[in-house]
């Protein structure tokens, strides 16, 4: 199912959702009849292994693609299984060539109402895994996999004891069973935990955010996050060097430097300007001065971290910030850039293109974002004073071109 997922462009969301909904019926089934020993237990693979990938696949699915997505195939398990009790109840009544009343009919119709309430239940713990991901995103932004582990491990413990209920009423399935289910399904979900480390260290996968949410109309609600959020990533670009713009960045960094702040974790922010732009712009024109500004900011967002933000403050300024880099390692990769940028970048006359650079960090120089910028613009000004082709921080904290 996994590897389904992962071909979605190429394949569609049509064949993961065929082959959830026969994995539906399947773990539905030996739910109901298939147990197995182990040495924890009498465990049911179609509920604890099935039924765990299942729920675990919907919250993946709900962060790899948007909550309009994940909600199709909730609601078409919902309808197949009202149709497969209709048919139940149907066949119960009905002989077939005359040999009687259907052997299997009143087996088929406690199948059917055991996944109409299977799915009833799969509805209410796809809305709670989802919410509760994205209520864990406060304390937790950045440790996505923590989140997905300890969201199953709720909502599966839920499930446990409301779908339990009905196998031990239809079936008669032993109270012992249900411990050593409860069991099989944590075990399973830190395995389906593990894979989606994996995966996600495989595939690079960006972080995805955090969100609080209404629970009316849940899934119109997060269906309308993921399009904002698409939305706002398509726009907010500076027109000339393709990086975020300085409207973007006031709607980003209070976010980032407060969930960062929150966590416990170091950001640091760093200002740099290019030195003598307007002798560029004078002796080579408007155009050229515009060609650097292009080069110096592809040279920026290909050397920087992919969690870091490149931002162009205005002119020839731009702002990166740092996440979980403490003021020490900020200045390190201030004066990285700074040396990068001297000996790749140069005028129409091959003469060396240099950046003035101001590190601040939170929480030592500011708490929020007006605290940082402020900092990392006064220190940017004491390096261009100084000399410029420079970084300057702390006290103590400047480091100049040897």
């Amino acid at each position: 199912m996994l590897t389904l997922l992962h071909f979605r462009r190429r394949l569609g969301l049509g064949v993961f959702l065929t082959a959830l909904g026969v994995m539906h019926f399947l773990e539905t089934y030996l739910a109901a009849v298939f147990y197995v020993e182990l040495p924890f237990g009498t465990v049911s693979p179609g509920s604890s292994i099935l039924f765990a990938g299942k729920l675990m696949l919907i919250l993946l699915l709900y962060i790899k693609e948007d909550a309009e997505t994940v909600r199709q195939p909730i609601y078409g398990l919902f309808l197949g299984n009202l149709m497969t009790v209709a048919i139940g109840l149907l066949l119960q009544f009905h002989a077939v060539d005359g040999v009687g009343p259907v052997k299997d009919a009143a087996f088929i119709k406690e199948m059917g109402w055991l996944m109409l309430w299977g799915t009833t239940l799969l509805y209410l713990d796809s809305v709670a895994i989802i919410l509760l991901y994205e209520r864990l995103g406060r304390f937790m932004p950045r440790r996505v996999v923590p989140r997905f582990l300890l969201s199953g491990i709720a909502l599966l413990t839920f499930d446990q004891i409301a779908f339990f209920g009905m196998l031990h009423a239809f079936f008669d399935v032993p109270s012992s069973a249900f411990w050593s289910g409860w069991a099989g399904k944590m075990l399973a979900a830190f395995i389906y935990a593990t894979i989606y480390f994996l995966y996600r260290h495989m595939r690079r996968a960006g972080e995805p955010y955090a969100a609080t949410r209404p629970l009316a109309d849940v899934f119109g609600d997060l269906t309308f996050r993921e399009r904002y959020e698409d939305l706002l990533a398509r726009s907010g670009r500076d027109t000339l060097t393709g990086v975020f713009d300085r409207a973007r960045m006031e709607i980003d960094v209070p976010a980032m430097i407060r969930e960062s702040l929150q966590s416990g974790e170091a950001i640091s922010t760093v200002i740099l300007d290019v030195d003598h732009f307007k002798s560029v712009n004078d002796r080579f024109g408007h155009l050229a001065g515009d060609e650097v500004l292009k080069a110096l900011a592809d040279l920026l967002r290909n050397a920087i971290r992919g969690e870091d933000r490149l931002y162009r403050f205005g002119g020839e300024e731009f702002v990166i910030m740092l996440p979980r880099l403490d003021h020490p390692q900020a200045m390190e990769r201030a004066e990285h850039l700074r040396r990068l940028v001297a000996s790749t970048l140069s005028t129409a006359d091959r003469v060396a293109v240099t950046i003035s650079c101001g590190v601040a960090s939170g929480p030592e120089d500011g708490v929020n974002f007006a605290e940082l910028i402020s900092s990392a613009d006064e220190r940017l000004y004491t390096a261009k004073g100084e000399g410029r082709n420079r970084v300057c921080g702390q006290p103590s904290g400047s480091v100049a071109d040897a």
